[in-house]
């Protein structure tokens, strides 16, 4: 959608047929993910009024079976679109060797530690796009709707969750030096940061209920903790996404020395 401010907007209405919690979903991920900072699109509240809804075309969801749902009007999220007005400055695919140049490459080391951190169920999704006259890309992770389980605000941690789908973004990661500094951002952020993200979340998408999202708060600063774990877990499954990670051999300690 177009904005007043002349920007275009990806916009999530609150009766969507996911979940209304995704709308809360994507403004929290999204607003850590700046916090500790990764490239991700700028997300504000949108107004879309009753007008808006009933001269557009297109402002209605497919159900299946023939089924529509009419959007909305209200306070929705909007993620601003990556791009901008111009058109084919961005895609969602990249063949290997390009994607193998993406400028910020290393940052998919440090959005996978939001994506365990926060459980998104869903795989990683990012955009690329460059600017006139470059040749590399830039990625920029989008879609954090599905954090918390989606609308369950819940934590159902599994291996191959959240993660991109291509091994080729993981190929530099060498241990752990290679998730910081975003990793010890998480694992040394602040109560308040967290909390302050949280409040600027409207009471509507998440049913005004304000005990739940207390404790979803609750449950990510003590889940700051088990971020290695579930990296660790990533790492050593099926997958082997970082065949170049230097593991330390253990020291021996001669008989004589040990305790």
């Amino acid at each position: 959608m177009l904005g007043a401010d002349r920007n275009l907007w990806v916009v999530k209405f609150q009766n969507n047929p996911q979940h209304i919690r995704v709308l809360a979903n994507e403004m929290i991920a999204t607003r850590l993910a700046a916090a500790i900072g990764l490239s991700v699109p700028e997300t504000e509240v949108m107004e879309v009024t009753p007008w808006i809804v009933e001269h557009s075309e297109g402002m209605h969801f497919e159900l299946g079976l023939g089924q529509r749902e009419r959007c909305r009007p209200g306070l929705h999220l909007g993620s601003k679109f990556v791009g901008g007005l111009m058109p084919g400055r961005s895609v969602d695919f990249l063949p290997d060797q390009q994607l193998e140049e993406v400028r910020n490459l290393a940052e998919f080391a440090g959005i996978l530690c939001l994506d365990k951190w926060g459980g998104n169920c869903d795989s990683r999704q990012a955009v690329f796009s460059r600017r006139s006259r470059q040749s590399r890309y830039h990625a920029t992770f989008i879609d954090q709707g599905f954090f918390f389980s989606a609308g369950e605000w819940s934590f159902s941690d599994a291996p191959l969750r959240g993660i991109y789908d291509r091994n080729a973004v993981y190929a530099k990661v060498t241990g752990w030096d290679s998730f910081d500094p975003w990793l010890s951002c998480i694992e040394e952020m602040q109560p308040s940061i967290l909390w302050r993200i949280a409040e600027t979340v409207p009471p509507e998408w998440y049913g005004g209920n304000l005990y739940d999202l207390e404790c979803l708060v609750e449950k990510m600063l003590t889940r700051r903790s088990l971020v290695r774990d579930l990296i660790v877990s990533f790492r050593d499954s099926d997958r082997e996404p970082f065949p170049h990670w230097v593991r330390t051999s253990p020291v021996s300690v001669p008989q004589q020395f040990s305790c």
